[in-house]
Formats: C-alpha cells, sequence, structure tokens
C-alpha cells in the first residue's frame, strides 16, 4: 500500500514572504503567519423540473491575514498617509514553501493589489512574551509561479 511519507509534509518555518511596495521589495522576516483565502462567488438558480436550488458561479473575493510580530511601523505609516493625505497604498505579496526535506519542490504564489483592511495602531500587553498583531487584507489578483510536485510514495513490504 502506497502513503504519504512523513518527510514529505511542509514545514511552516520553510519558506520566505516578499512585500513589493511602491517597487521596493522586502524581506518579510517579521511575518509569523500568513493566509490567503479564495472564495468563489456564486449566484442561486431554481429551474423548472428541479426541487433543488442550484449554484452558477459568478466571481471570486481573495481575502487574507497576517500574524505579525509586531516590530515594523511600515503598515501603521501607510495607515496614515491614507488617513492624513488619502493615499492608498496597494502592494503584492510573495509567499514561497521550499522544504529542502521534502521532495514535491516548493510553491510559490503571488498575491496582486493587496490593501489592509484592519490592523493595531499601538499595543502593550504586560502579560505577552513577545507582541504580535494581526491584519486583515485583501486582494483581487493571484499567480502561482512554482507548484508542488508530486510526494515520492512510501510503500510497506
Amino acid at each position: 500500500m502506497a502513503y504519504l511519507r512523513a518527510q514529505d509534509t511542509i514545514s511552516g518555518q520553510e519558506g520566505k514572504i516578499t512585500f513589493d511596495i511602491d517597487n521596493n521589495v522586502e524581506f518579510g522576516g517579521f511575518v509569523k503567519k500568513v493566509e490567503a483565502k479564495f472564495e468563489k462567488q456564486k449566484t442561486e438558480v431554481k429551474t423548472l423540473g428541479k426541487r433543488g436550488t442550484q449554484h452558477k458561479a459568478n466571481g471570486w473575493n481573495g481575502t487574507g491575514s497576517f500574524t505579525l510580530y509586531y516590530v515594523t511601523s511600515k503598515f501603521r505609516k501607510m495607515a496614515l498617509d491614507y488617513a492624513k493625505n488619502g493615499k492608498d497604498v496597494y502592494f503584492t505579496v510573495t509567499v514561497e514553501n521550499d522544504d529542502p526535506t521534502s521532495t514535491i519542490g516548493k510553491q510559490t504564489v503571488v498575491l496582486y493589489n493587496c490593501n489592509i483592511d484592519s490592523m493595531i495602531l499601538a499595543s502593550v500587553d504586560v502579560d505577552s512574551e513577545v507582541l504580535e498583531e494581526d491584519m486583515e487584507f485583501t486582494f483581487d489578483d493571484f499567480d502561482i509561479l512554482d507548484e508542488f510536485g508530486n510526494p515520492m510514495s512510501g510503500a510497506t513490504e
């Protein structure tokens, strides 16, 4: 029987994130966690001869979240520029998963036109050993530059 080998699972620590903000590419070492979600938008369709409701895809929505170590003012400065001057910043995020132990290779996903929805402006927490912040965002396009390959299967004898 074939099975997925443990070494082919992907370690969450193996990879990198970069931010392209105003044509400046910066390493996102302050990111603890990122998730980007693709959600289809669907219209309910009822037709004669079918009692159940059918669904037709009519678009999609991209949303995401970051958990960051509270060590950068970059996003707060973007919020300040929007609040004071009306300048909204859209940026590109590249997320690469690349675990050298795995045989499946790497996956690189690029999220375009990212825009922050909410963030923490200031934080103090006497019970926290390490300050973190959560940030929500949207994006409206994406590409997959590198795809995972097929994992090698283990076999029992």
